[in-house]
């Protein structure tokens, strides 16, 4: 009995040696060195198609695909970034990380098919910064993701981007250098993308960027209600622009309105909606667009404060009461327009893009972390594509949280949702607001080759693990992520 109970002792210890032993390598192996590249650790997945590899003396760089380097640009502008406190309309003072010492920054305005060039100077952000142009389909040197495609810009240096502006719409920029604390406090603004040709019609534009700032939720930087005079008749376009990590409530009374675009895609004969809310995912913008009539319209952020009232010179009623109304639903919106492809489409590759849980360490941290195809990052993913496929993904996301699922660089359209196939307009996104126990297939066409983040922009899920990239077949990078490079692309 004694020798029998000797041996039980010495095999629970051994047991537990070997227990302590995989969590001690487990932690040991999750730890990221101070500089790495982003595909020093990613999982490779070829989606069916053929496995073509990333080196080579021919292999191309992000640094080699860039915009027009020598051309006069049609539009110019120097951005600085810099800390300012901004005061509210409330008059609330709020500490904040600046381009140009306001919040938003300067509303950048160009027409489709000109070139722009943008150059961002630090002058005292620690941690540097860079910009993302979130929506717009740059060249990959131009994307502003610091670590893969730049090196952060720190304190006293200067970066320029340049871009042909090939797209009409509703876009935003943002920090991309920790990126879940910079976007947060303040570095971020909106971009417009006009067509070539004005309006014949005189209409009132407006841009509509929410934010929060400590508690307090802000359209522009009024965290009150603001006010403007319109005349009923004037055509109105309101251009929602979500910049929080999460989802935004907006409602709009007073008036009906369609949805005249997401993403920056004008969607195909869009109906009139009424007392319908918009629900607005983290990254995503709404275009709408109505008649202004002979009453105020009022739209306002569910559950705060802040507010635009668009008032006729002469009311024919009294302000609105905005009230929540039933979501509004992309899905079957609009009519139907011919597709390059559909679901049943022959694609080139297939991924999928399973979100959940796992419990682990991630870069020596442990807990229950962010997953993708039971991985953590950074072996998460990374998606191998080349020029000219046709690729469809299969998001589920069963982590009990939402997650607004960006991919820099493309837009996707969205094939079907829980099972089902999609009707009304083409719905083309760049932002898909992805809720726990939803399922979506969507497609794209691989035209912009480079190293493209495709992740959560619930910045600090992506901060903590949840991100991945789609890699076009021989692009490399040169720039290292990690404290010692001082890029964090999160």
């Amino acid at each position: 009995m004694t020798r029998l109970l000797a041996v039980g002792s010495t095999m629970l210890g051994l047991l537990l040696l070997v227990g302590v032993g995989w969590l001690a390598w487990s932690w040991y192996d999750s730890r990221l060195p101070g500089s790495y590249s982003a595909m020093d650790y990613a999982t490779l997945d070829y989606g069916g198609g053929a496995h073509v590899g990333h080196t080579g003396v021919n292999a191309p760089t992000v640094d080699q695909l860039h915009g027009p380097a020598d051309l006069v640009p049609d539009f110019r502008k120097t951005i600085t970034a810099r800390k300012a406190d901004v005061r509210l309309s409330s008059g609330k003072v709020v500490q904040a990380l600046t381009f140009d010492g306001r919040v938003p920054g300067p509303k950048l305005e160009v027409r489709r098919g000109d070139l722009v060039e943008v150059t961002l100077v630090n002058a005292d952000i620690a941690d540097g910064v860079s910009i993302h142009w979130h929506g717009v389909d740059v060249p990959n040197r131009e994307d502003g993701v610091a670590g893969v495609t730049q090196n952060a810009v720190m304190p006293g240096e200067r970066y320029t981007y340049r871009f042909r502006a090939d797209q009409i719409g509703t876009f935003w920029y943002h920090s991309h250098q920790t990126a879940a604390d910079e976007v947060r406090r303040g570095l971020y603004g909106a971009l417009v993308i006009r067509p070539q040709e004005p309006p014949r019609q005189r209409t009132l534009d407006l841009t509509a960027v929410v934010h929060t700032f400590s508690g307090a939720v802000v359209i522009g930087s009024n965290d009150g209600i603001q006010r403007r005079i319109v005349r009923a008749g004037t055509p109105v376009r309101l251009r929602l622009v979500n910049t929080d990590s999460s989802a935004q409530r907006l409602v709009l009374v007073g008036t009906r309105f369609s949805v005249a675009a997401i993403d920056g895609t004008d969607l195909n004969r869009p109906t009139p909606v009424q007392d319908e809310s918009i629900q607005l995912g983290a990254g995503a913008r709404y275009d709408l667009a109505f008649p202004m009539p002979a009453s105020p319209v009022k739209l306002e952020v569910a559950g705060s404060k802040a507010a635009l009232v668009l008032d006729p010179p002469v009311q024919a009623g009294g302000e609105p009461l905005a009230e929540a109304g039933p979501t509004f639903d992309p899905a079957g919106y609009g009519s139907a327009a011919a597709l390059p492809f559909t679901a049943e489409s022959r694609f080139d590759r297939t991924f999928d893009v399973d979100i959940g849980r796992k419990v682990g360490f991630l870069d020596g941290k442990p807990g229950s972390h962010w997953s993708v195809n039971g991985k953590l990052y950074p072996r998460t993913p990374m998606y191998v594509v080349t020029r000219g496929d046709l690729v469809k993904m299969t998001i589920r996301n069963d982590s009990g949280a939402t997650h607004p699922m960006h991919l820099h660089g493309h837009h996707f359209l969205v094939l079907s949702r829980n099972g089902r196939l999609l009707t009304g307009s083409p719905w083309w996104v760049d932002t898909l607001n992805v809720q726990s126990h939803e399922r979506y297939e969507v497609g794209f066409r691989a035209s912009n080759p480079g190293i493209w983040m495709f992740h959560c922009h619930n910045l600090p899920h992506a901060r903590d693990g949840l991100t991945m990239h789609v890699v076009y077949a021989g692009v490399t990078t040169p720039y290292r992520a990690g404290d010692a490079a001082h890029n964090h692309p999160e």
